[in-house]
C-alpha cells in the first residue's frame, strides 16, 4: 500500500515537472525566427495581396497575431520583412511558432507564413487553422 503511493506520488511528480518544463522552456529566437522556406514540417501558406506594401502587411497580420489568445510575438518586426509569434495551448501551454515574411512583387506583397509545434510530431490541424484564420482576417 505505501509502495503504490510512493509510485502515484512519483507519477505525479513527474508529470508535473514535464508540464512545468513545457510551460517554462525557454524560446530560442535564432531557432525560430529563420525564412519561411527552411525545410521542415508544417503547416505553410503562400498570398499575393494587392496592397503593395509588404511593412504595412505585416503589421495588420501582427495585430491579428497579438489578437489570438496566447499569443506573444518572440522575434521580428513589420520593417525587418519577417515576424515570428508563439501561440501556446490553453491546457498544457504546449507552443507553437507561426512565422511570416512579406515581400514585394510587382505591385502588390508576397506573404508567406510557415506554423510548427515545438513538441511532437502531430498537431491535429491546430497550426493550419491558425494560418487559415488569420489569413480570412487579413483579407479586406
Amino acid at each position: 500500500m505505501r509502495a503504490a503511493r510512493l509510485s502515484l506520488a512519483a507519477l505525479i511528480l513527474l508529470i508535473a515537472g514535464a508540464m512545468a518544463w513545457v510551460r517554462l522552456a525557454p524560446d530560442d529566437p535564432a531557432r525560430w525566427q529563420v525564412p519561411v522556406d527552411s525545410p521542415g514540417a508544417g503547416a505553410r501558406a503562400t498570398v499575393l495581396l494587392a496592397d503593395p506594401d509588404p511593412a504595412a502587411v505585416l503589421a495588420r497580420l501582427d495585430r491579428i497575431a497579438l489578437a489570438t489568445a496566447r499569443t506573444r510575438r518572440l522575434a521580428g518586426s513589420p520593417g525587418a520583412g519577417r515576424i515570428t509569434w508563439v501561440t501556446r495551448s490553453a491546457l498544457f501551454g504546449f507552443p507553437d511558432y507561426t512565422t511570416a515574411e512579406a515581400r514585394p512583387e510587382g505591385r502588390a506583397t508576397r506573404l508567406a507564413l510557415w506554423a510548427r509545434q515545438r513538441y511532437g510530431r502531430g498537431d491535429f490541424g491546430v497550426n493550419q487553422a491558425r494560418l487559415d484564420d488569420w489569413l480570412a482576417r487579413l483579407a479586406p
